[in-house]
């Protein structure tokens, strides 16, 4: 948040049009209570001139219906202009509901296409900073679920308070330390209604077995507060994260698609290993790298000897006079 209320003073200052904050709404617990608090908040501090994105998915008929009700209803009581949107495909793609269902829509396609809206529509209100309602709860099942797929800090540091996005903008989340019982506990002692996603119930979903069954278990094992202590993690992860991409951003190692090895001697692998994940996103190859095969290719880059290692059908990556270049082949 004070980042976020620094960069509206930096754009005033400069008799610039602050950006129009965008605040997403979902319509469950987490989301309502950061409405609420941004929308008090606002009168006094910086205004109350945002707007709320909510993204009805279609997966669950009449409840997805009735979720985007509910968000226009409670925008309207508060007098803030809400933008909906829908997923075109998400009726076709509605699991059915039964304990033998399969969902047929991935968790990461239907995050895909929400963020999708929100970038959308902040593009085109000129927008550069949404808020997010994520909490203590969401950091220990992120941890988890990447762990179980190998992640690095990068991965492991997520969700970040404070987020930069390629294109701009910024994703502020600040209510990550609050945990989720404590934000259902005020709401109820506030009166306030929501809306609970009866799909949560289900274990289809990786997220959602690991709230139900892994979260708890690990609570009780631990004799201690784990969620408090993965939150600790993550921002530990988080500074040595920040502090190796502060080492390779002073290298430099990275000029026009071409990664110079004789920069990166000596420094060790984890600075190497990113430095080669840059280099992939500054070539874009068209490949499906495997993990394997990203591990062959960063131990070729550690040696640094002459190489031609294949990226597929896009091409190859060349090592040659202490450089690593792509080649189309």
């Amino acid at each position: 948040m004070l980042r976020a209320l620094a960069e509206h003073r930096r754009e005033t200052r400069r008799g610039g049009r602050p950006s129009r904050w965008a605040l997403a709404f979902s319509g469950g617990a987490d989301s309502l209570a950061l409405l609420l608090i941004f929308w008090a908040e606002g009168a006094g501090r910086w205004g109350r001139d945002f707007i709320v994105l909510h993204f009805n998915h279609r997966l669950r008929g009449k409840d997805s219906r009735a979720d985007e009700k509910f968000c226009r209803r409670v925008c309207a009581a508060l007098g803030v202009k809400i933008v909906v949107g829908d997923w075109g495909v998400g009726r076709a793609l509605r699991p059915t509901v039964g304990r033998k269902a399969r969902p047929t829509v991935s968790e990461a396609a239907a995050r895909a296409a929400r963020h999708a809206f929100f970038a959308r529509e902040m593009k085109r209100r000129g927008s550069r900073l949404l808020w997010l309602a994520h909490q203590q709860d969401d950091i220990a099942e992120t941890m988890l679920m990447r762990l179980a797929r190998g992640s690095g800090t990068a991965g492991l540091a997520a969700p970040r308070p404070v987020q930069a996005l390629a294109d701009g903008r910024l994703h502020l989340r600040p209510m990550l330390a609050l945990q989720k019982a404590n934000i259902v506990s005020a709401l109820r002692k506030a009166g306030a209604e929501w809306r609970e996603d009866a799909s949560n119930e289900q274990p289809d979903y990786f997220r959602n077995r690991i709230r139900r069954m892994v979260l708890p278990a690990w609570q009780k094992a631990a004799q201690r507060d784990a969620r408090a202590g993965a939150a600790h993690t993550r921002e530990l992860l988080e500074e040595d994260d920040t502090a190796l991409e502060c080492w390779l951003d002073r290298l430099g190692p990275l000029r026009r698609g071409v990664l110079d090895l004789r920069v990166l001697a000596d420094t060790p692998r984890a600075v190497v290993r990113r430095a080669l994940h840059r280099w992939m996103l500054a070539v874009r190859p068209d490949t499906d790298l495997s993990r394997q095969g990203f591990e062959l290719l960063l131990a070729a880059v550690t040696r640094g000897t002459a190489t031609r290692f294949s990226l597929g059908r896009s091409g190859f990556a060349v090592i040659r006079n202490g450089k690593l270049a792509y080649r189309k082949g």
